[in-house]
């Protein structure tokens, strides 16, 4: 601060002392050449310094722009300074700008569920997003600037980064068992853009439907084999009047057997392709069981004994109607034809404490060991397939009757034990109950 002070004053003294040098050469007349040349020279180099001395304050004030302008710089340079210092804010403005972009931008690439991962042009990782550290097993920061096949010990995925074409993508299994697509983008000098995706659930889709395919072809396969063999026996063959009836009752039963299939694969589509029921469209319950009861017993004919609610159900349930019916009958079907004869088989309805509503189905059949149970509504899934197809199964029952409870909201539950027969339960949500 001194030597702030002290400057104006011996800028002063310097103007005085180069004014009065001509006084001071009393050999030269006072206005003779010498004398104005050694005063301009004087004066010039004075106002050289303090123009150089009011440049340094000038640059330190530059350097600390969050300080405010000296007086010297105000005086001298107060447009040049009070134009640098509008510059300078809108800089920091644009600055910040340019930050909060960059944020918007990285929140937004963190917001994806694919993996983006930058690298450098020696294969270094530059950043990466959650999901791609997920995907590859990588820490967000700890990993930075880490060669990525250092991290990434998989030779398919070390010779794909070796690979120009960037159309190529790589499907890479992970060894938590995950399905990776990955693929390589190009971008400034060297530098690449590694995005990865996970495909396992689309990979598990394809291989369902790949199974579904199958398992309807297989199935209709089998009918229509016999019935071709039929058809060709009572062409070719001098069948006498019973064998005759005999191979048209075959025929019968395999034509069925086709039939019921197709009509469960319409009413599985249906149930998928097909909006949630309406929650206002009611019916009543205990109509509904007394129809599915008539039908229970005629299939049955007689060779198995049924327990049925010993009151009128006062109970209206919303949904679809013609669904539930689907769901009850399939489950009263499936405890006929695997429960032995003089088997017992019941159907009740209890009231959960939360109002919603449990329809169960019992059998006294053979049961289900464990390990079958979490795959008993898979489509075309059998305990035992030769069994099952005996009995006129075709295996898309409990896939119905799945579908149909989850549209309505509820559950499908599951409970048996070998030797101990099967219960299956129709979980009906409250809000669907009155």
């Amino acid at each position: 601060m001194l030597r702030m002070g002290l400057r104006p004053a011996l800028v002063s003294i310097l103007v005085a002392c180069a004014s009065l040098l001509p006084l001071a050469v009393p050999q030269i007349e006072e206005r003779s050449w010498l004398a104005a040349i050694v005063a301009a020279s004087l004066t010039a180099a004075i106002l050289v310094w303090v123009g150089g001395w009011r440049r340094h304050l000038l640059l330190q004030w530059l350097r600390n722009p969050q300080a405010e302008a000296p007086d010297a710089v105000a005086r001298a340079w107060g447009d040049v300074a009070l134009r640098i210092e509008r510059l300078q804010a809108q800089s920091r403005k644009d600055t910040q700008r340019e930050r909060e972009r960059l944020e918007d931008f990285l929140q937004a690439i963190e917001a994806s569920p694919n993996g983006v991962l930058l690298l450098d042009a020696g294969a270094q990782i530059v950043w990466l997003n959650t999901q791609a550290a997920d995907h590859f097993g990588l820490d967000p920061k700890r990993d930075l600037r880490q060669h990525i096949t250092n991290l990434v010990r998989q030779p398919a995925f070390g010779r794909y980064l070796q690979i120009d074409d960037q159309d190529q993508v790589l499907s890479l299994q992970t060894h938590e068992g995950r399905s990776l697509a990955i693929q390589l983008r190009h971008y400034g000098e060297g530098a690449r853009l590694l995005l990865s995706q996970d495909v396992s659930d689309r990979e598990r889709t394809e291989a369902m439907r790949r199974d579904f395919v199958a398992n309807v072809s297989h199935e209709i396969r089998t009918p229509l084999a016999a019935l071709i063999g039929f058809v060709e026996s009572m062409a070719t063959l001098p069948l006498q009047e019973h064998e005759r009836a005999r191979v048209l009752e075959l025929m019968r039963q395999q034509s069925n057997r086709m039939q019921s299939l197709v009509q469960d694969l319409l009413t599985l589509a249906r149930l998928e392709g097909s909006p949630r029921p309406a929650p206002d469209q009611w019916w009543r319950l205990g109509d509904l069981l007394d129809l599915v009861r008539a039908e229970a017993e005629s299939l049955s004919q007689g060779r198995h004994q049924f327990a049925w609610p010993s009151t009128a159900l006062d109970v209206e349930l919303a949904g679809v109607e013609s669904e539930a019916h689907s769901a009850i009958a399939n489950l009263l079907s499936n405890a006929v034809r695997y429960t032995p004869e003089q088997g017992q088989i019941s159907l009740s309805v209890e009231r959960l404490p939360d109002a919603g509503l449990m329809i169960r189905v019992s059998d006294s059949g053979p049961g289900i060991a464990a390990e079958h149970l979490p795959r008993l509504t898979e489509r075309f899934y059998r305990v035992d397939g030769s069994r099952s197809r005996a009995t006129g199964g075709t295996g898309l029952g409990l896939s119905i009757v799945k579908h149909v409870c989850q549209r309505h909201g509820g559950q499908l539950r599951i409970e048996s034990e070998p030797g101990k027969g099967s219960v299956f339960s129709l979980v009906w949500p409250a809000v669907r109950v009155r």
